[in-house]
């Protein structure tokens, strides 16, 4: 290329990025206030850990509201329990939406699963299903049997664990596998963690297991390219493509669930029985994708409850 090409082409481009700057500030310009930040990155360079400290530091001098940017994405931190309390009571509905990441893509069935839908129609019938037919007092007091099993089974097996005197144990774990096969009991009536898990479905158990691990590890990880759309574009570290791995694998697991209660017809007190149940009178509402939504929320409890404890 002949210098002049190149002279007018980072001319066009600085044109044209000065262009996009004016409109963009002109259209927040009633933003709260916050540090300046730097083209591309935004604001990510400021942030240190802990990160509660460095948030409470730049609260100290922006006020209870100010402003960041995430790369691209547009932050507000508030900090103020009754500005909070104002957000998600009088204005809940305008901050409803969740940013439209990833993961919620290709795990959560292109925006469909309620926890990463937007606030709609879509999400009032799924929220209505969750409330009345998955979550209501009535079917959750119907589990209480198998919530004190598992309290029982937790308890008898530190028991074996102390039998010849004062042991030491480990009770994360043993938390985590109570957690997880109550509410997987739940959902589909077996036990995926422990030593006594299903003997009859231990390859399924263990397939769980590695899905649920290596969802928690792409949920829980950092992908620049969510913030850097230049990173977007050749997928750093290979993140969309392990999504998409990983959606394939979970979607096949969880409808193989659902075709096996389907076949079976079994009376059981599960949460996939009494959706497909529904699903005979009122196919429209109570779809495969649906009900698969619903799991992946439920699921997703189990990934709050790993990184909470």
């Amino acid at each position: 290329m002949t210098p002049f090409f190149i002279y007018t082409l980072i001319t066009i481009i600085s044109l044209l990025t000065l262009k996009f700057i004016l409109i963009t500030t002109k259209k927040l310009k009633n933003l709260p206030p916050g540090p300046l930040s730097i083209p591309i990155i935004g604001n990510i360079h400021q942030l240190k850990h802990p990160l509660h400290r460095t948030l409470y530091n730049l609260s100290q001098k922006y006020g209870q509201v100010f402003s960041l940017r995430f790369g691209s994405r547009l932050v507000v931190v508030v900090s103020s329990p009754s500005i909070v309390h104002e957000c998600f009571t009088k204005n809940d509905t305008i901050l409803a939406n969740r940013p439209p990441l990833l993961a919620g893509k290709h795990i959560g069935y292109n925006y469909t699963a309620v926890t990463v839908a937007p606030y709609g129609d879509h999400w009032r019938n799924v929220r209505r299903i969750i409330s009345l037919d998955v979550l209501s007092t009535h079917r959750l007091n119907s589990f209480l049997g198998i919530r004190k099993d598992e309290i029982l089974r937790l308890l008898q097996s530190l028991a074996r664990s102390s039998r010849d005197g004062f042991a030491k144990v480990e009770l994360k774990s043993k938390f985590s596998e109570m957690t997880f096969n109550t509410i997987m009991r739940m959902i589909s009536g077996k036990r995926y963690y422990g030593e006594d898990c299903d003997v009859s479905d231990k390859e399924g158990a263990k397939e769980f297991r590695e899905l649920i691990k290596e969802m928690i590890s792409l949920a829980g990880s950092s992908n620049p390219g969510e913030f850097v759309g230049i990173f977007r574009w050749f997928d750093y570290g290979d993140y969309e493509k392990k999504l998409k791995r990983i959606s394939r694998r979970f979607d096949g697991f969880l409808q193989g669930l659902i075709d096996e209660h389907r076949r079976k017809k079994e009376s059981m007190n599960t949460m996939i029985d009494h959706l497909l149940n529904l699903q005979e009178s009122q196919p429209e509402y109570y779809t495969d994708q649906i009900i698969k939504g619903i799991v992946l929320m439920l699921s997703s409890l189990l990934w709050t409850y790993e990184y909470s404890v």
